[in-house]
């Protein structure tokens, strides 16, 4: 990740021991570290400390101050992970693209946790949606000015962390009470580590631009082919960054059931790796900022399996001005996030008459 994105600082936390569980659930939402953390302790203060030191965190509350939308009092909860393309460092040519030295979010989703949490919303926004980006303050104190008919992912490009919540926050007038963010080298490292995700596709994927190549049938991918499964965008479908939206969301489904299924419990080795590959892996809010926190986090979603996830994409348009862009769709998208603010299931009127630029057939997640 570039400085401009991890400007924060580490969590420091206390050894405490868990219980041998079956995490499952919405440790989805992430292909981040909190999934994976949760699976266990180490039992060993110095691996813990070790642990704890790998997290990075930065301060969103301090540099977004208090002019946001107010939390929610329902007991819900709002996440927004990212996932980072820093097109820099050990994340050069993963997935495709160059190294242009600028810092972008990729992925972006809004993961609501209901009340009670036995269930989640997951809502993908399209990098490529037009918005107008509010006045930011980054997390080194920088302002940057508002700007109108941007790409959503600029903002992150702008002012790092603390503009992307920002924007996500003025477009929906929700409170991100948590972020969660991975990069490109984390990703690759972390499937690695859990020995691959299963997926079947229903057509042949070819697509040079992210370096993968696959014929229709059921793989076990590896980190890099999975990296470039969630950002092939020319290679299935109708080629546009919401065919790829649905890509990923298969393939969050698809992690989720791997992360449950898989069994490191007995063997302390491989759960030390996985966590370790998921710590460094991570940039959490400072909320989110230690292991402790993380796992405490990670622990209430343990009910939460793919079935009990309803994920959808932005209600949005295509840009009449530009076919390569989406709008948002104003009316439809207020019912989503009224939906999400009275932490209510967001109805299917939200999402009719959309596009969502479909790859059917494509990824069956199991």
């Amino acid at each position: 990740m570039s400085a401009e994105s991890t400007p924060g600082r580490r969590g420091k936390g206390r050894r405490r021991t868990t219980r041998d569980k079956r995490r499952t659930g919405l440790k989805a939402a992430a292909w981040t570290a909190a999934g994976i953390v949760v699976l266990g302790g180490t039992g060993a203060g110095y691996l813990y400390f070790e642990l704890n030191g790998n997290i990075e965190s930065v301060d969103i509350d301090q540099a977004l101050g208090t002019d946001r939308p107010e939390k929610a009092d329902n007991g819900s909860e709002n996440i927004l992970v990212l996932g980072s393309d820093t097109r820099s460092g050990g994340n050069e040519k993963l997935g495709g693209g160059t190294d242009d030295g600028t810092a972008r979010s990729d992925t972006a989703m809004i993961v609501h946790v209901h009340e009670g949490h036995k269930k989640a919303s997951v809502v993908s926004l399209p990098r490529d949606t037009v918005v107008d980006r509010p006045e930011c303050t980054d997390t080194d104190g920088g302002t940057h000015p508002a700007a109108s008919g941007v790409m959503f992912n600029s903002a992150y490009a702008t002012g790092g962390v603390a503009c992307a919540v920002k924007t996500v926050e003025s477009i929906t007038d929700l409170r991100m009470d948590h972020y969660l963010e991975v990069d490109f080298t984390g990703f690759r490292k972390l499937i690695d580590e859990l020995g691959g995700v299963e997926v079947t596709t229903g057509e042949d994927i070819d697509d040079p631009d992210s370096h993968l190549e696959l014929e229709a049938g059921t793989h076990r991918l590896d980190g890099a082919q999975a990296l470039g499964l969630v950002r092939t965008r020319h290679g299935v479908g109708d080629g546009s960054d919401l065919g790829r939206i649905q890509l990923q969301q298969a393939f969050v489904r698809a992690l989720a059931r791997q992360i449950g299924e898989v069994g490191v419990l007995t063997d302390p080795k491989k759960l030390y790796s996985l966590a370790d590959a998921a710590t460094r892996a991570v940039t959490t809010d400072s909320g989110l900022g230690s292991l402790n926190s993380l796992m405490s986090f990670a622990d209430g979603l343990k009910d939460i399996t793919p079935a009990d996830m309803h994920m959808i994409t932005m209600p949005v348009i295509y840009d009449p001005a530009d076919a390569n862009r989406v709008l948002v769709e104003e009316t439809k998208a207020r019912q989503v996030w009224d939906a999400l603010k009275n932490d209510e299931s967001i109805p299917k009127s939200a999402t009719e008459g959309t596009v969502t630029g479909e790859a059917k057939g494509v990824v069956d997640a199991g």
